[in-house]
C-alpha cells in the first residue's frame, strides 16, 4: 500500500526486471506509438541480479513533476515519458469516474516526484531503458490505483519496456490495430518453467524470417528444447547486427571482443559437437550468455581462461555463485585461441526470475520525507 508520511505525502517504491531478447524486435513501424514490425520474445532475468529501482512521491505541496535517474535530474518533458505519465493519469481519472472507491480523487491532480536507479551499467546494452520504463509505469500504476493491462502503456516510453512487464519467457505480441492496443506483451512460460537454465552477462566495459522464428522459439521453450532455442538465439543475434551493419551509414554495436566471445561459444560447441552455449547482443557489444546448470562451472572457467581478469581487479564473477573448476587441456586445446587480458572486466551470473513487485520496506525509498532524493540514492 502506498505511504503517507502525514504531512500529505504518498510514496510507493518498486522494483522491475531487465530483459534479454532472444527474438529481436527489429525496428518500429509507427515511431509515435511504439508498434513493431514484428513480434518478439525474452528471457526476464532476475532481479536478485539486475533491476531498475523506482520510487514515485505524489504530494499537493509538489509544485511540478520531477525526475532524478542515477542520482541526476533529467528533463521531465521528454515526449516518451510524458506519454506514460499522461496515459497512467488518464486511466487513472477513468477508474475514478467508473466509481472505483480505491482511486484518490485528490492525488490525481497533484505532481509526482520520481527517483530511479539501476544496480547494472545503464549504456552497456542490458536494456535499462525498458527496465526503466517499466518500473516507472508499474509504480505510478500503485500510486494513483490504476490496474489492467500496463505493458500497453509501458510500450509507450520503451518498446522493450513491455516484455519487462512480466516474469519467465515473455512474448511482446506486434498487434495489427492501428491505435496499438492489441500490441501487448503475455507471458509464455514463468521463470518457474525452465529451472535449468542460467545466463552469464559478460562486461566488458563499464524481416520475413522473424514470424517463423517466433512460432520455433515458443515451441523451443515450451518443450525446454536448449539445442534450438540456443540456434534461434544465436542466429536472430547474428542477423539483427548483420543488418545494423548493411544500413548506411553502417551501425558498430559489436566490438573486437564481442567478436572473439562470438568465436569462442562456436569453438567450445564444436569441441562437443553439440550447442551447450548460445550468446545474443542486444545494442550494445557485452554477450550474454545462455545455458543449462550443468555447464556454468566449465564455460565461467573457460571465459577466464581466455580472457584472463586483472590480478589486483575487483569481483570477477558478480550474482549467483559458481564453484571453480579445472578444464582440461583437450579443451584448451581445441579452442586454442591466444588469451585476451583484460577483454572481460566481471561477469553476472543469473537465471530466469519475477516481473515487477513493490518493495515494502519503507527504509528502501530513494525520496525522504520531503520528496527530494536521499543522498544515498
Amino acid at each position: 500500500m502506498p505511504e503517507d508520511s502525514g504531512k500529505k505525502l504518498t510514496m510507493v517504491t518498486c522494483s522491475a526486471p531487465v530483459n534479454i531478447a532472444v527474438i529481436k524486435y527489429w525496428g518500429k513501424r509507427d515511431e509515435e506509438l511504439i508498434l513493431p514490425i514484428n513480434s518478439s520474445l525474452s528471457v526476464t532475468l532476475h532481479q536478485d541480479q539486475l533491476k531498475t529501482t523506482t520510487t514515485v512521491a505524489c504530494s499537493r505541496s509538489f509544485q511540478e513533476d520531477r525526475i532524478w535517474l542515477n542520482g541526476k535530474e533529467e528533463d521531465i518533458t521528454q515526449p516518451r515519458l510524458q506519454s506514460c505519465l499522461r496515459e497512467i493519469r488518464r486511466l487513472a481519472r477513468k477508474r475514478r469516474s467508473d466509481g472505483e472507491a480505491d482511486v484518490d480523487a485528490a492525488g490525481l491532480s497533484h505532481k509526482v516526484h520520481i527517483c530511479s536507479v539501476n544496480n547494472f551499467p545503464t549504456a552497456a546494452g542490458l536494456a535499462s531503458s525498458a527496465a526503466g520504463y517499466a518500473c516507472l509505469v508499474y509504480t505510478l500504476s500503485r500510486v494513483m490505483g490504476v490496474e489492467g493491462e500496463l505493458s500497453v502503456v509501458s510500450r509507450q516510453g520503451s518498446g522493450s519496456a513491455c516484455r519487462s512487464m512480466y516474469g519467465g519467457f515473455v512474448q511482446w505480441i506486434m498487434g495489427q490495430q492501428g491505435d496499438g492496443k492489441d500490441s501487448l506483451a503475455q507471458q509464455v512460460e514463468p521463470e518457474t518453467h525452465w529451472p535449468e537454465l542460467r545466463v552469464l552477462v559478460l562486461v566488458h566495459r563499464a524481416d520475413s524470417v522473424v514470424p517463423a522464428r517466433m512460432k520455433e522459439m515458443i515451441e523451443a521453450v515450451h518443450k525446454r528444447d536448449f539445442t534450438a532455442f540456443a540456434e534461434l538465439t544465436m542466429k536472430d543475434s547474428n542477423q539483427f547486427h548483420a543488418t545494423c551493419l548493411d544500413t548506411y551509414p553502417p551501425i558498430f554495436y559489436l566490438n573486437d571482443v564481442s567478436r572473439r566471445v562470438i568465436n569462442l561459444v562456436h569453438r567450445y560447441n564444436r569441441h562437443y559437437r553439440e550447442t551447450k552455449v548460445a550468446y545474443t547482443f542486444d545494442a550494445g557489444p557485452n554477450a550474454v550468455i545462455y545455458t543449462l546448470q550443468q555447464n556454468v562451472e566449465e564455460f565461467v572457467q573457460v571465459v577466464k581462461h581466455f580472457f584472463p581478469p586483472e590480478t589486483n581487479g575487483g569481483q570477477f564473477l558478480k550474482g549467483l555463485p559458481v564453484a571453480p573448476t579445472t578444464l582440461s587441456e583437450e579443451l584448451k586445446q581445441a579452442i586454442g585461441m591466444e588469451p585476451m587480458v583484460k577483454g572481460i572486466c566481471y561477469i553476472i551470473s543469473t537465471k530466469a526470475g519475477p516481473g515487477p513487485r513493490v518493495v515494502e520496506d519503507p527504509s528502501e525509498h530513494l525520496l525522504g520525507s520531503d520528496g527530494l532524493p536521499k543522498e544515498s540514492a
